[in-house]
């Protein structure tokens, strides 16, 4: 059975992963990532799994975001738990859409041999998102929700909406 280590983000990011977690079903070994403090991502789970919390890497707040260090700072401290993580899980593959802790634990699970798949947010309709700027060279799949954005990066796949 395949490992799949879900990455769930916080409100739209879960939402569009629980839908292809639901599409997926059940024939997977599926452990998930949540930030540390989210409960109502875990809550909306549709199939069981592990579920594994790490620090986020960066914050906004009331429309900010942190200072460079910081978020520097803790991306380096979320990547080292996320490597203790993958190490003990060891997915086949990492799969995220979006969230900013999405960068460190695909590119950890890309260094420990596991697939990286990215679904780039449905809110993104003519431009990346930063962690899709980030993983776009990495991926060995990498889904877009909206065709004008698959015309713009060749290798995203093209594959519809997700709600």
């Amino acid at each position: 059975m395949i490992r799949l280590l879900v990455v769930l983000g916080e409100g739209g990011h879960t939402k569009q992963m629980v839908r292809l977690v639901e599409l997926l079903g059940p024939g997977y070994d599926y452990h998930y990532v949540a930030v540390e403090g989210d409960d109502l991502s875990v809550a909306h789970l549709p199939h069981p799994g592990p579920v594994h919390r790490l620090p986020r890497p960066r914050s906004k707040v009331h429309g900010r975001t942190d200072p460079a260090w910081r978020a520097v700072w803790n991306t380096v401290r979320c990547a080292w738990r996320a490597w203790k993580v993958l190490r003990q899980v060891r997915p086949q593959a990492v799969l995220g859409a979006g969230p900013a802790i999405s960068v460190p634990v695909s590119l950890v699970g890309k260094a420990l041999g596991a697939k990286v798949i990215h679904v780039e947010s449905a809110s993104r309709v003519r431009r990346l998102s930063l962690t899709g700027r980030i993983l776009y060279p990495v991926a060995d799949l990498f889904f877009v929700q909206w065709e004008g954005l698959r015309e713009r990066y060749p290798r995203a796949i093209y594959a519809g909406r997700l709600w």
